[in-house]
C-alpha cells in the first residue's frame, strides 16, 4: 500500500490544493518499508491529480482539499482522507497504528468524512483509516 501526505514546515500541508510536496510513504503490515518525496509545484489540479495517480497512491491523508480535486482523486481510484492536521510524521505514526482520527489530529469542525472509490461519493466510513 502506498500513502500519500502533503507535508510543508515538517507538518501536514493546510490546504492539498496548493501543496507543493507529498510524501509518499510505502506500508506492508502496518510498517513503513519506504519513502521519498515528489513535488507538485507549476500544476494545475488535474495535472495533480495525475502526477498523485501516476505515483501509484491508494491512500492520501491531508488537511483541507476542495471537492473537485477530492472527487478527482476518488475516481482516480485514491482514497482520500481529508480534515487532518499536525506533523507529518506523528499522523503517519497515527495511521500505522489505526488511531488517526485521535481529536489531535482532526481539524476544526471535521465531520470525519472520507472520500472513498468503492461507493462514489462522501462517506463518514473510517475503515479506510485502519486499512494498513
Amino acid at each position: 500500500m502506498r500513502i500519500a501526505l502533503p507535508i510543508w514546515n515538517e507538518k501536514l500541508s493546510p490546504v492539498l490544493d496548493t501543496a507543493s510536496k507529498l510524501l509518499i510513504v510505502d506500508v506492508e503490515d502496518r510498517s513503513e518499508a519506504g519513502r521519498f518525496e515528489i513535488y507538485l509545484d507549476g500544476l494545475d489540479l488535474s495535472g495533480r491529480c495525475l502526477r498523485i495517480q501516476g505515483m501509484n497512491v491508494n491512500i492520501l491523508i491531508c488537511g483541507a482539499i476542495s471537492h473537485p480535486f477530492a472527487r478527482m482523486l476518488m475516481a482516480s481510484g485514491i482514497d482520500v482522507i481529508p480534515d487532518i492536521s499536525g506533523p507529518a510524521e506523528e499522523i503517519l505514526s497515527a495511521y500505522l497504528q489505526g488511531n488517526l482520527f485521535n481529536s489531535r489530529f482532526l481539524m476544526p469542525g471535521s465531520i470525519r468524512r472520507v472520500y472513498n472509490k468503492r461507493n462514489n461519493n462522501i462517506s463518514r466510513l473510517m475503515d479506510i483509516a485502519n486499512k494498513a
